[in-house]
């Protein structure tokens, strides 16, 4: 064994070399998710919501500076996790969300000035069809997780938010660093770091990457979620992650966490592969117009006029066949009970209460537009996620509740 004091001299060596210590990176750091469902002023048209979101993913010139005065309505689903800010901190609540990547906080909860708290004086706006807020930006303490900070974070400070429920304080965006161009009103073409990116770059996390746990549930509010930054919860899925590039095809979805997928439903193609978007803040799974036509035909369905949604009788959905979504090498099916909204919450969404109803719904446009898919929160509480900056990919894993009947 070497002495240890022979070792000191090339220690002292490294360090004039790099011109800073050793970099040592923290383990993932894990925030739970709730799932919550805002029906405050009684049923809502979920499929309503859905669509103004959709749209906004589509056509992402909205989905920088907020530019529609339309009326939007409250969200019903939404996913959140406790993020303390300022120094001491104030929690907020806030939504999870891969579609967009701003973290701002106001919308309920009032921004805390603490001595940590820095006033760029930059104006702030993000539009999310379904939603909108607009502000100052701050730099500001964040903290997440188990104490775990960062310094200097760039977070927007809501002065007007609308289509938030009440108790949302505001987003956590997880996207990708480039949809922040264009929300800070005066620096068109300036990105704002994200707080996955700021973990990783200030050493707090071991790898550049978000993975996220959903299960099914089938109450009003349940903390059935984990998000973990910076790896992944081995204990949360089965066998082995599998990964996918992000698409380089047109935008808009390459704009996102975009990926290629196939779809078959059983043995026929309803869906050649094409482009399309991971999304948490989508609750259904939405197809191209053509694909949704072949789904429509294949199950027998008809569309329910109070909820919008695909209607099944009991007979038709024990004829049902598995949604296979052949992603990279890899497929990943949604069996006949993943394919349908929790019955047990019909009554939430106008429905009948022993109805059945399918989350499967119509993207709006054909295939073929370089949009044709979102893998909303239904698909993904059967499936464990990755979201991988550094190596620019998608991954999925099965999960103890890939089968589950609970719907």
């Amino acid at each position: 064994m070497f002495p240890t004091i022979s070792l000191l001299p090339i220690f002292l060596l490294a360090l004039s070399i790099t011109g800073s210590p050793v970099e040592v990176r923290k383990s993932p750091i894990t925030l739970l998710i709730t799932r919550r469902l805002n029906v405050s002023n009684g049923t809502v048209n979920i499929l309503q919501h859905d669509k103004a979101r959709v749209a906004a993913l589509r056509d992402s010139s909205k989905h920088g500076r907020y530019t529609d005065n339309t009326p939007v309505t409250n969200s019903f689903e939404y996913y959140t996790a406790e993020v303390g800010v300022g120094s001491p901190p104030t929690t907020y609540n806030l939504i999870v969300d891969t579609g967009s990547s701003n973290t701002w906080i106001g919308a309920s909860t009032k921004y805390v000035v603490t001595r940590t708290s820095i006033n760029t004086g930059q104006p702030v706006a993000v539009g999310y069809g379904s939603g909108f807020f607009s502000g100052t930006e701050y730099l500001d303490t964040v903290t997440i997780g188990s104490g775990v900070t960062i310094t200097n974070q760039s977070i927007g400070v809501a002065a007007t938010a609308s289509g938030f429920a009440t108790g949302i304080d505001g987003i956590l965006g997880i996207g990708p660093v480039d949809l922040t161009e264009g929300t800070l009103t005066n620096l068109p073409t300036t990105t704002i770091p994200t707080v996955t990116d700021d973990l990783y770059k200030k050493g707090s996390i071991p790898q550049d990457i978000i993975s996220i746990f959903f299960q099914p549930s089938s109450s009003q509010t349940e903390s059935d979620g984990e998000l973990t930054f910076g790896g992944t919860d081995a204990t949360k899925y089965t066998g082995e992650i599998a990964y996918t590039a992000l698409t380089s095809t047109m935008n808009p979805a390459s704009e996102y966490w975009g990926i290629n997928e196939s779809i078959t439903y059983g043995s026929t193609t309803i869906l050649s592969s094409t482009a399309g978007i991971v999304d948490t803040g989508t609750t259904f799974l939405y197809i191209a117009s053509d694909a949704y036509t072949k789904y429509q035909s294949a199950t027998s369905a008809s569309v329910d006029a109070a909820t919008g949604l695909l209607l099944v009788s009991s007979a038709q959905y024990n004829a049902l066949k598995n949604l296979n979504f052949h992603i990279g090498s890899k497929t990943y099916s949604l069996t006949p009970n993943g394919q349908i909204w929790p019955r047990s919450l019909n009554s939430h969404i106008g429905g009948g209460s022993n109805a059945i109803y399918l989350i499967i719904n119509d993207i709006g446009t054909p295939s073929g537009q370089g949009f044709d898919f979102i893998d909303g929160y239904t698909f993904l509480q059967r499936f464990y996620s990755v979201f991988d900056t550094a190596k620019s990919r998608v991954g999925f894993a099965t999960t103890e509740f890939t089968d589950a009947t609970t719907n």
